[in-house]
């Protein structure tokens, strides 16, 4: 039988988990929302769906932000990566649309 004090402790830390969480999804569609729109400029003046340089920065930045909020950079890189690469995936597909 789990102690009543430590469920009580660690439901409160899954509350805040799951808050978090949903934050981050928040979060996350609003960054979609507006690289969104970036695509669609992009599109719009032929421009190219990637940006290697604007990336190199961004995780450059974010490593820096990782290691002040002792956040390991590596999983913070691999994670933007990610994105990067979903963004891109979507770029390139508002491009493709809007040449039909």
């Amino acid at each position: 039988m789990i102690d009543p004090a430590v469920k009580q402790e660690l439901s409160g830390y899954r509350q805040s988990i799951d808050n978090i969480d949903a934050a981050l999804v928040h979060m996350l569609a609003e960054r979609f929302r507006c690289t969104k729109a970036v695509g669609v400029l992009k599109a719009k003046y032929s421009l190219p769906p990637a940006d290697p340089a604007r990336e190199e920065y961004q995780i450059e930045r974010l490593r820096h932000l990782a290691k002040d909020a002792h956040l390991d950079p590596d999983f913070a890189e691999k994670f933007l990566n990610f994105i990067i690469h979903e963004v891109i995936r979507h770029h390139e597909a508002i491009a493709a649309d809007l040449k039909d």
